[in-house]
C-alpha cells in the first residue's frame, strides 16, 4: 500500500471514531434531558394532586367555618394562580422556576393559614372527611418534597454531564443548555411561628 492511502485510511478511521463517539454523547444528552423532563412531570403531577385536593378541603372546612371566608378565598385564589403557572420542561430557566415556586409557595402558605384557623373548630378536627383530606394533603406535601429532590438530582446529573469537556462542545453545538434547580425559598431556614 502506498503511504498516502494508509494516511487517508487512518484519517478516515479517526473521523469515523470521532463521529461514533460524538453520536454516543449526543444520544446520552438526549436521554439525560428526557429524564429531567420526566422528573419535572412528576413534580407537576404531585402539585396537581395537591391542587385537586384543595377544593374538597375547602368545602369540608366551609361547612364548619362559615366566618373564615377570607382564609378560604385566599386558598382558592392561590390554587387558581398556581394552576395557571406552567413551565415548559424544555425551558427550565431560573426565572420560570422562580415564578413557579412563588405560585406554589403561595398555595402552601394559604393552606398553612387555613390549618391554623381550623384549630378553632373542635368538631371539624374530629370530622372523618376532614381528617382524611388532611392526611392526603400531608402525604402530598411529602411527595412534593421527594419529587423536588429527585428533580434536582436529575438536573445535577444533566448539568454536570453537558458541562464536562469535551462533551460541552457537543452540547453547545446542539443547543443543550443548563436546567434550573428548585431552590429553597428565602427565609425557609427559619421554622414558621405558629400562635394561637
Amino acid at each position: 500500500m502506498k503511504k498516502g492511502t494508509i494516511i487517508g485510511l487512518s484519517v478516515l478511521g479517526l473521523v469515523l471514531i470521532l463521529f461514533v463517539w460524538a453520536m454516543s454523547q449526543y444520544n446520552t444528552m438526549v436521554t439525560a434531558e428526557e429524564t429531567v423532563s420526566k422528573s419535572w412531570s412528576n413534580v407537576e403531577s404531585v402539585y396537581q394532586r395537591r391542587a385537586d385536593l384543595i377544593p374538597n378541603l375547602v368545602q369540608t372546612v366551609k361547612g364548619y367555618a362559615t366566618h373564615e371566608n377570607k382564609t378560604l378565598t385566599e386558598v382558592i385564589e392561590a390554587r387558581a394562580k398556581a394552576t395557571q403557572t406552567v413551565i415548559d420542561p424544555t425551558n427550565l430557566t431560573p426565572e420560570s422556576m422562580a415564578k413557579y415556586q412563588a405560585a406554589q409557595s403561595e398555595v402552601g402558605s394559604a393552606i398553612n393559614r387555613l390549618m391554623v384557623s381550623v384549630e378553632q373548630y373542635p368538631d371539624l378536627k374530629a370530622n372523618q372527611n376532614f381528617l382524611e383530606l388532611q392526611a392526603q394533603l400531608e402525604g402530598t406535601e411529602n411527595r412534593i418534597s421527594v419529587e423536588r429532590l429527585r428533580f434536582n438530582e436529575e438536573v445535577k446529573s444533566y448539568n454536570s454531564f453537558i458541562r464536562q469537556f469535551p462533551k460541552a462542545l457537543i452540547a453547545g453545538m446542539f443547543g443543550f443548555e443548563k436546567k434550573a434547580y428548585f431552590e429553597a425559598e428565602a427565609g425557609s431556614e427559619k421554622a414558621p411561628e405558629v400562635k394561637f
